[in-house]
């Protein structure tokens, strides 16, 4: 065999090393070419039912919300309406009560009672006269009949 034969020969071996190697290559990018596309389809079919679930969700909380506002705005009309009636009411009873409530302490103090007991009343503070470091009580009231 000549030199050229030779090198000829190791071309042909290196041109199919190298198709077998490209071969192999591609037979493994399509395999991950198919599970990638098996993978996607698989993601579809459960995001689906799930954006459905989702924007059913959504539809049951916006008419959940559309009640609360319904039951917010009637509890706001009940209080303005309460509000309303107790000041009706205070001015209404108010004046009135205050007026009884005021004729009656006059007569009691137009008849001398005032329905406190004497324990009630305070007392006056008694002076006392300090003399080096001791004290002496003032001198004590008699207490008036009436």
């Amino acid at each position: 065999m000549s030199g050229g034969e030779v090198a000829g020969i190791l071309v042909a071996v290196f041109w199919a090393i190298l198709v077998s190697f490209l071969a192999v290559v591609l037979v493994r990018l399509a395999q991950v070419l198919k599970a990638t596309t098996k993978l996607v389809a698989d993601v579809t079919d459960q995001a689906v039912p799930l954006l459905a679930d989702a924007s059913t969700t959504v539809r049951s909380a916006r008419t959940q919300l559309d009640r609360v506002d319904a039951i917010t705005s009637d509890v706001q009309e009940v209080t303005s309406n309460a509000s309303a009636l107790s000041s009706t009411v205070a001015s209404t009873f108010g004046g009135p009560l205050v007026k009884v409530a005021a004729f009656g302490y006059g007569v009691r103090k137009a008849l001398g009672r005032t329905g406190r007991t004497p324990e009630d009343v305070p007392r006056k503070m008694s002076r006392r006269t300090v003399i080096v470091g001791r004290a002496v009580p003032a001198p004590r009231r008699r207490k008036q009949k009436g």
